[in-house]
Parts: C-alpha cells; sequence; structure tokens
C-alpha cells in the first residue's frame, strides 16, 4: 500500500534507500480510529506524532463557552508538528472527521530522526514550513476577507491540496466537510455559510453535493478569491486553478461582499 506520508516528504526533497525504510518502519503499525474521534487534547502531555495515513483530521481550539475554532485541515500524507514533543502540555486539540488510519511516531523515534537523518528532517522542516504558510492564509482570511472570497479561498486551497496527493477527479474532490465544519474553520454560522455555498452555485462557480466538492469555473473561483497559491510552496504536480495574485482581482470587485 502507497505511504501518502512518504510520497509527501519525498515531494519535498531526495531521500535514500535507508530514510525509506526508516519511514515505512516508523509508519508500520498503524491504527484505525473512527470519526470525530479526539487524537489528543489541549492539556494533554504531547507524546507521539500523528501521521495522517487515510482520512481527514483536524486541529482546533475550544473556546470558554463552548465554540469551536479549527485552525488547520489535515490530509493523508500530513503530520502533526514533530516539535511538540517538547511542550509540556498541547496548546490545542486534534480530532478525526472523517474514519482515519493513523501512524505514531514516539518522541524517542522523533529524537533519533533529527539526529541521524537529515534528509528526512529537511523534508518535515519544509512541510511545517507549508502548514505555518496556511495558518498564515487562513488568518489573513478571518481577519480581511469578506464571507464569499474567504469560503472560496479555502475551497481553491483545499482543491490543490488534495489535486497533489492524488484524490482529486477532473474538476472534484471528495470533501467530506459538513457546513457546521467549514463554519467552523471560517467564523461563520453555518447558515452563513449555506447562504454563500448556495451564492457560488447560483454563479455557477462551484457546488458542493453529497460531499464533492465540484468546482464548475476555476478561473471565476480564484479571481473571486483573490487567490495566490504560492503559499503553498508546491513542489508536486501542476494545478488547474490559475494562480490569481490579490492585487489583479481586488480592483474589479467590491471590497465587502458578505
Amino acid at each position: 500500500m502507497s505511504n501518502p506520508f512518504i510520497n509527501k516528504l519525498c515531494g519535498y526533497g531526495p531521500l535514500s534507500p535507508d530514510d525509506l525504510s526508516w519511514l515505512e518502519d516508523a509508519c508500520a503499525t498503524p491504527r484505525i480510529f473512527s470519526a470525530r474521534h479526539d487524537l489528543i487534547r489541549e492539556g494533554d502531555r504531547p507524546g507521539s506524532v500523528f501521521v495522517l495515513l487515510d482520512g481527514w483530521a483536524c486541529r482546533y481550539k475550544l473556546l470558554p463557552e463552548g465554540g469551536r475554532q479549527i485552525i488547520a485541515f489535515m490530509m493523508p500524507g500530513d503530520c502533526c508538528d514533530m516539535r511538540v514533543s517538547l511542550l509540556d502540555e498541547m496548546d490545542h486539540s486534534l480530532a478525526t472527521i472523517t474514519s482515519a488510519r493513523v501512524a505514531m511516531i514516539t518522541s524517542t523515534q522523533i529524537e533519533m530522526l533529527l539526529l541521524s537523518r537529515p534528509a528526512i528532517t529537511r523534508a518535515l522542516m519544509w512541510s511545517q514550513l507549508v502548514d505555518e504558510a496556511i495558518m498564515r492564509a487562513w488568518i489573513v482570511s478571518i481577519g480581511r476577507r469578506g464571507s464569499v472570497e474567504r469560503l472560496a479561498h479555502l475551497m481553491c486551497e483545499l482543491y490543490i491540496r488534495a489535486r497533489d496527493i492524488g484524490l482529486a477527479k477532473d474538476n472534484n474532490i471528495r470533501l467530506p466537510l459538513t457546513q457546521i465544519v467549514l463554519g467552523d474553520a471560517l467564523g461563520l454560522t453555518a447558515v452563513h455559510v449555506n447562504r454563500v455555498l448556495r451564492q457560488l452555485k447560483t454563479e455557477r462557480v462551484m457546488d458542493i453535493k453529497g460531499g464533492t466538492l465540484t468546482i464548475t469555473n476555476p478561473d471565476k473561483l480564484a479571481d473571486i478569491a483573490g487567490f495566490d497559491g504560492n503559499y503553498l510552496h508546491r513542489r508536486l504536480s501542476s494545478m488547474i486553478l490559475r494562480s490569481t495574485s490579490v492585487s489583479s482581482v481586488a480592483g474589479g470587485r467590491p471590497a465587502d461582499r458578505n
């Protein structure tokens, strides 16, 4: 069975046969978790690094009144930060969205990796830089983009990430995210998400139906989002969506489409 984690790291730099063997051994005994299962909670003492081999997961924070803010989506090949073992306790939670196959690399293995596997370490550092760039893009979206642009930008991002790991077919990807989940990621209510989705469907830009995202007009979606995919620092396959600079579209569209 192909290992998406290894495939992803190979996209960030050459790995030797010994490196590949080390990674295969580290991921050799994954566990299956059901959907909506907390892999680790905020306040827990971190131990192993979680590597997602199949399924979707998310990082999230809970607010005192019980609201949830999703701060990242994880797809096959993604892993949580290898530096978490340095912390005394987790500052966020990690949960599955769908049923998931997850490998756990122990802190001892991570220490060994950092000392003896520089090529893997470099690839992991590159992967983490991309994760941090995605987080910065999300901060910009929540802070400065209107609700339509915000959702369009996220759809562009998720489509490209899915396409790079072979989860896209034509302009379609499986998107197992409810409107509540999307709202928790975008800082919007589920009702508002529904309204934006209907608007984008009416404009014949994109549609989400039966858990599948269909992008009917990639150029227009990228234009609405003001999408520039450079922050993904991609070294993998080419994308369908063009990278449109924010400055080139901002002048031709109202600043607020809420």
